[in-house]
């Protein structure tokens, strides 16, 4: 293990510790820029989707999946955009919610981030997490209870994408999901500041090490995390993910 990588498992461990709970949110830095970082461990923490309600309107909003959850006796605990979507909010890509398919898997190249291969599909089955590459998933077809496609991928097999730009200009708040090697944790994290693709693949290859991670959206990169007083709002999203947790 490298002395970067050693620096960023410690980093991690410390904050789990400072955090003091398997889903959990707080501040996070690597190579000199700051991030939130939330946590889900799988078989303790509930991750679903939402995309609309049950009259069939899109959700659009934290605030609207909270009020959703409280008719269930449930609060959201921590949630963030799940992936990018059309001017109606319909998921671009692969969208599936308790089971059921609602949008299909794209497999073909595209114009924009989605379309920028490899992309990759964000897996929720009822014992781990996945992040898989979307021409795998084609051939895999496994069973997720929620999945979301998105792209591009940031982190391939250990890699980062090869499209990424050291030094590049374009930079955005940025969030996504990195899966560890044994698909049992989930990290989500939302840049504090712009970023570049290649700065933000570095956070989940060097310090989470996740082998697989895959970018959410910039621009509109939202963040919902009550334990921080935190719920971003502004333009209303497609598909929304979070962790359910009991009615105080």
């Amino acid at each position: 293990m490298t002395a970067a990588a050693i620096k960023g498992a410690l980093a991690v461990v410390a904050f789990a510790m400072a955090t003091g709970a398997a889903e959990a949110c707080g501040p996070y830095e690597h190579d000199g820029v700051s991030y939130t970082l939330c946590r889900s461990e799988a078989g303790r923490d509930t991750v679903r989707l939402w995309h609309k309600d049950p009259d069939g309107a899109v959700l659009g909003s934290f605030d609207a999946v909270d009020a959703l959850l409280a008719e269930e006796g449930a609060r959201l605990g921590f949630a963030m955009n799940a992936g990018m979507y059309h001017p109606d909010r319909s998921p671009v890509g692969l969208y599936v919610e308790d089971g059921d398919e609602r949008a299909p898997l794209v497999t073909n190249p595209g114009p924009g981030n989605f379309g920028l291969l490899p992309n990759g599909v964000f897996c929720i089955r009822d014992d781990g997490f996945d992040v898989i590459e979307t021409r795998r998933y084609a051939d895999s077809a496994p069973d997720c209870r929620h999945a979301t496609q998105s792209g591009p991928m940031l982190v391939i097999d250990g890699a980062l994408h090869p499209r990424f730009v050291e030094g590049s200009e374009s930079r955005f708040v940025r969030n996504g999901v990195g899966v560890s090697a044994d698909g049992q944790r989930a990290y989500f994290a939302i840049s504090d500041r712009p970023v570049t693709f290649h700065e933000f693949a570095r956070l989940f290859r060097d310090a989470l090490e996740t082998p697989q991670a895959l970018y959410f959206d910039g621009n509109i990169s939202r963040l919902h995390a009550p334990a921080l007083n935190r719920s971003d709002w502004g333009r209303r999203m497609g598909p929304i993910l979070g962790t359910v947790r009991a009615a105080e």
